[in-house]
């Protein structure tokens, strides 16, 4: 998929998918909020569209004012994407409309996440799966906390955050190989 997207958006699925965040979140994101030093984005606005207007405020719930750690095989993307794609201005959109520094349209970047999950064979993907994925992909070597999804996630209950685990690929494996790890201990 970030394959599939124009060089200006691939950054939008990678910190989509690795730091599970919120469109809004992602459309939100402006140069201050990108730390390559500590690691971290820092989550204290989203953007939503209502009547043809950018409305920025704060997240969806206290919690949703985060600092999310990036891993690190990306920081080389950032730093391109920083370099070549967003003005120098601290308060520069990461993801702004071509030529402006505007929010994206959120029904502007679906079509064009349509055409390229299409030519990656996953044409039932949407945008907002990608923190689906990102929740998933925490931490395939064993269990976490339930307080620390919804702390990365950005989530005020437990119930919001256990709407985005699913069952990964092969997990069941991997946890009955930790058990006998476990057992011959």
């Amino acid at each position: 998929i970030v394959e599939g997207m124009p060089e200006r958006l691939r950054l939008l699925v990678v910190l989509g998918a690795w730091c599970a965040l919120r469109y809004g979140e992602l459309a939100e994101l402006r140069r201050h909020d990108v730390d390559l030093e500590r690691g971290a984005l820092s989550i204290s606005r989203a953007v939503v569209r209502v009547d043809g207007a950018d409305l920025v405020g704060r997240p969806r719930s206290v919690e949703g004012v985060r600092h999310v750690a990036i891993p690190p095989h990306p920081y080389p993307a950032i730093q391109a994407h920083l370099d070549a794609h967003v003005a120098r201005r601290s308060d520069s959109l990461l993801f702004p409309r071509p030529g402006t520094n505007r929010h994206l349209i959120h029904t502007e970047v679906t079509k064009i996440v349509m055409t390229a999950r299409a030519a990656a064979g996953r044409p039932a993907l949407r945008l907002h799966d990608l923190r689906h994925t990102g929740a998933v992909f925490q931490e395939p070597a064993k269990p976490r906390p339930i307080a620390e999804l919804m702390a990365r996630l950005g989530h005020s209950t437990p119930g919001a955050a256990l709407r985005y685990q699913h069952a990964a690929a092969g997990r069941d494996a991997q946890i009955a190989a930790r058990l006998s790890e476990m057992a011959l201990q």
